[in-house]
C-alpha cells in the first residue's frame, strides 16, 4: 500500500482532530463509537467480499472512517447519518479526502429506521458499524426494505452478534435469530476489540455476515403473519408454544390444533424451532 494510499483513510488522530473542530462528542444516546482504527475498516471491507461494482449502503457512518475504505472498494456509497452535524461534515470528508470518487458518494440525512427509498442505483451490499441501541431493528428493516442488498456485513454487540447467528436449540436463539434467518443465511464472521473504538465502549463487538436466501421460506403466510407467530413465541419464552400461542390463535385449543397442523409437538418451545416451522404455523393460523 502507497503512503498515499494509507492517508486516505482517518486514524486516530485525524478523527480526533474531525471531531473537535466539528465540536461532536459521541453519544450514548445514539450508540456512536467512532472507529480510529485503519486496519479495522479495510478488514471489514475485506469481510464483506465488496466488489468493484457494488452499490454499497452504510448505515451510521459517523466521521466516515468505513466509509471512505468502503468507497475505494465499492463502485458506489451511500450513507445513511440520523445526526445533523455528521451528516452535514461527510461530504466534505470524502472530498478532502478521496476528490475523484467523490460523485460516487451520497449522502442521505436520515433516520435509517423511517427510510423508504435510496437515491441511485439499487443497494447490492449493506456494510455498517450499526449503533448499538438500533442494531437489530435497522438491520431488519433495511433487509425488508431493500430487498437486491445480497449481502450484508454489520458490526454490532458480541451478545447481539451471537443471538443474531444463534441456531435453532441455543440459549440465545430468539426472535432476531429467526427474523434474520428469513432473509439470510447469518453467520459471526469475526469478534473486534474494543481499542479501535473512541470512545472505548465497555462491551465487545462482533461481525455477523448475511447472505440473502434466493427465497423466503415457502408458505402461503405472509412475512408479517410469520413475525406476528415468532414474536408471541418468544414473548413467554419459558412457556410451551400451546401456552405462548394461545393468544395468537384466539385459545389455546386453537394454538394447539395449529401447531399440531404444521407439524410441531404443542409442548415444543419457541427456541427449538426454525424459520421454516413458524412460517408453517402461520398459514395454520387464525387467518387460515
Amino acid at each position: 500500500m502507497s503512503s498515499t494510499d494509507s492517508d486516505v483513510l482517518l486514524g486516530p488522530a485525524d478523527i480526533r482532530e474531525l471531531a473537535a473542530r466539528l465540536g461532536v462528542r459521541p453519544t450514548k444516546q445514539r450508540g456512536q463509537n467512532f472507529v480510529i482504527d485503519a486496519n479495522t475498516v479495510r478488514r471489514i471491507v475485506r469481510t464483506a467480499g465488496v466488489r468493484p461494482d457494488d452499490v454499497v449502503v452504510e448505515v451510521g457512518p459517523g466521521l466516515g472512517s468505513l466509509t471512505l475504505a468502503l468507497l475505494e472498494a465499492a463502485d458506489r456509497v451511500t450513507a445513511v447519518e440520523i445526526d445533523d452535524v455528521l451528516a452535514a461534515a461527510l461530504p466534505a470528508t470524502v472530498r478532502d479526502r478521496l476528490p475523484h470518487r467523490a460523485d460516487r458518494f451520497a449522502l442521505v440525512h436520515s433516520d435509517a429506521l423511517r427510510l423508504t427509498e435510496l437515491p441511485g442505483p439499487a443497494p447490492t451490499a449493506l456494510v455498517a458499524n450499526l449503533p448499538y441501541n438500533v442494531a437489530v431493528p435497522v438491520l431488519l428493516h433495511m433487509l425488508g426494505r431493500f430487498p437486491t442488498i445480497e449481502r450484508t456485513l454489520v458490526m454490532v454487540q458480541s451478545e447481539v452478534a451471537d443471538r443474531l447467528a444463534a441456531p435453532p436449540g441455543s440459549k440465545v436463539y430468539g426472535v432476531p435469530s429467526v427474523k434474520a434467518a428469513w432473509y439470510a443465511h447469518v453467520r459471526r464472521a469475526g469478534a473486534i476489540g474494543r481499542n479501535v473504538f473512541w470512545p472505548a465502549p465497555n462491551v465487545d463487538s462482533g461481525l455477523v455476515s448475511l447472505i440473502r436466501r434466493d427465497e423466503p421460506p415457502r408458505t402461503t403466510a405472509t412475512r408479517e403473519e410469520v413475525f406476528a407467530v415468532v414474536d408471541a413465541a418468544f414473548a413467554q419464552r419459558r412457556k410451551t408454544l400451546r401456552a405462548a400461542l394461545a393468544g395468537w390463535a384466539g385459545s389455546a385449543g386453537a394454538a394447539e390444533a395449529a401447531l399440531r397442523a404444521a407439524g410441531v409437538s404443542p409442548q415444543a418451545r419457541g427456541e427449538s424451532l426454525r424459520v421454516e416451522d413458524f412460517a408453517a404455523i402461520a398459514e395454520r393460523g387464525p387467518a387460515a
